[in-house]
């Protein structure tokens, strides 16, 4: 069973590209309201499950340069 993290993360990639990035700004804003110290503790558990997810064969690393090939190829 998915967790609600999961599940309301599908939801959420479902908006539309506007609803997602003004989400986004509002989330990333409310990060500024965390210490230093607890925006670093953030990072780092998240950075180890990813590298997690990756170990574990759940997800396929991209490399950069694919990644930034893709997001120019929006831009235009």
């Amino acid at each position: 069973m998915p967790h609600k993290l999961e599940t309301l993360e599908a939801q959420l990639l479902r908006l539309p590209g506007e609803e997602r990035a003004r989400l986004a700004r509002t989330l990333l804003l409310s990060l500024d309201e965390e210490s230093d110290e607890e925006t670093e503790r953030i990072w780092a558990a998240e950075a180890e499950r990813r590298f997690q997810e990756i170990q574990r064969g759940e997800v396929t690393p991209i490399p950069s340069e694919e990644v930034f090939r893709e997001a120019r190829s929006r831009l235009r």
